[in-house]
């Protein structure tokens, strides 16, 4: 069984330039209370692997305005106008990588394999110091695994031994990254009994999340 812990005490084990993976597309299934509490620990020097850094001020567009953020890889930027300037000012680094060779390589990682071979960007700025292989006379791109510290992911159910339901397009990158971290810290939105997520809806096992972020105190 897993002790949900509050999301202050989560993030204050990140240190400094730690490499995130932080789930969701566009702000949907970002895991919103975990992003919130990194930000008021101000830890700075972090990489963020993600497929965007959504809007101004909200999901990972709040760690680009805070200014904790120096690397960022995902398959395009948001609607962030700030994460551009941040780009242009040289505050951030961005690696963009089309959507499923990121996906791809953030699964390689999780499986254990060497890499992906892909045909997208080949002639393109995408190949830039990067293997080409051969293969019955066609030229692919070898693309390498993305691994990360941390995870950080949101699912739409948890259970105490940590099995994950996801819903709908939330799902998006969550399953994934959940693998290929060596620390997964899940914000549910809710946390139910062993039981009663049916063992057909668990997407992501329980021995692959590290931590339960707690439910908020609500106030009546």
């Amino acid at each position: 069984m897993k002790k949900a812990v509050p999301v202050e005490e989560l993030v204050a084990r990140i240190p400094s330039g730690s490499t995130l993976m932080i789930g969701g597309f566009m702000g949907i299934g970002t895991p919103h209370r975990i992003i919130d509490a990194l930000v008021a620990t101000g830890t700075g020097e972090l990489t963020v692997i993600a497929n965007d850094t959504g809007k101004q001020n909200y999901g990972i567009g709040k760690l680009i305005s805070s200014g904790q953020v120096k690397h960022v890889i995902a398959s395009h930027i948001g609607l962030n106008p700030e994460t551009q300037s941040k780009m242009f000012s040289g505050d951030i680094t961005v690696d963009l990588v089309p959507q499923g060779n990121l996906v791809e390589r953030i699964r390689a990682a999780g499986f254990g394999l060497g890499g992906v071979l892909v045909k997208t960007g080949i002639g393109t700025l995408a190949e830039e110091g990067k293997q080409k292989v051969d293969i019955n006379g066609e030229q692919w791109l070898l693309e390498l695994p993305i691994f990360a510290e941390f995870a950080l992911i949101h699912a739409h159910q948890a259970d105490y031994l940590g099995n994950l339901a996801y819903q709908l397009t939330a799902t998006n990158f969550n399953p994934v990254m959940a693998m290929a971290a060596s620390t997964v810290i899940c914000e549910a939105s809710e946390i139910v009994p062993v039981g009663m997520i049916t063992p057909n809806d668990v997407v992501t096992p329980g021995v692959l999340v590290s931590e339960l972020v707690a439910m908020p105190h609500r106030h009546h």
